[in-house]
């Protein structure tokens, strides 16, 4: 499952289209006891390997809305100081 995933991420972030994307991940179930960790999240998803990319993994749980704000948040502002560097 995580291989499929990443090779999906991987191929998704090197479609021409995409170049400027920024990535905003929910790490979600963090309710959960045996919840992956963000940090191995990320690893497993090799994040840092996005150099020139504005990325972000967040921690949520999308049972109670905790953690969804935040990662919302981090892609308004990013999205905004895009959209400020265009004009």
């Amino acid at each position: 499952m995580w291989l499929s995933n990443l090779l999906k991420v991987r191929k998704l972030m090197t479609e021409d289209q995409l170049k400027d994307a920024s990535l905003l991940v929910f790490a979600n179930k963090q309710d959960l006891p045996k919840a992956m960790s963000l940090s191995d999240l990320s690893e497993k998803l090799a994040l840092n390997s996005f150099r020139n990319r504005d990325w972000h993994a967040q921690a949520c749980c999308a049972k109670t809305g905790e953690g969804l704000y935040q990662g919302l948040e981090w892609l308004s502002v990013i999205l905004n100081k895009k959209q400020k560097r265009s004009k």
